[in-house]
């Protein structure tokens, strides 16, 4: 059983920064794919970003490119997602999830998830 707890969200203004985390805990995930999901009221839960936590590859959803990076701790066993340049349309809540293989941008392939964080952006 892996266990994710996200924290950092928070009410900021458009144009700022945020930075959320993912503390992973019960297993080793060394071999395991890290996503980034937000979801808006009335909207469907969507892809944000993804790691895989050995090689440290990422991929993101076109629309944070160039503004949101994410990144992982090995020694904390923790994901971060670094949110730069925020938009009122970045209002979500975010959620953290894991999967042992290979996922991509499909929430349905990841088997852990966080509770979410709560992210609003201010116009």
């Amino acid at each position: 059983q892996v266990q994710l707890v996200e924290s950092g969200g928070g009410l900021v203004q458009a144009g700022d920064s945020l930075r959320l985390a993912c503390a992973a805990s019960g297993r080793n995930l060394a071999f395991y794919t890290m996503g980034w999901f937000r979801q808006a009221p009335g909207k469907e839960r969507e892809f944000v970003a993804g790691i895989r936590w050995s090689s440290t590859s990422t991929f993101y959803a076109d629309s944070v490119k160039g503004r949101f990076t994410i990144s992982r701790d090995n020694a904390k066993n923790t994901v971060y997602l670094q949110m730069n340049s925020l938009k009122p349309d970045d209002t979500a809540v975010y959620y953290c999830a894991a999967d042992p293989s290979r996922a991509g941008r499909s929430y349905r392939d990841y088997d852990y998830w966080g509770q979410g964080t709560q992210v609003t952006v201010s116009s």
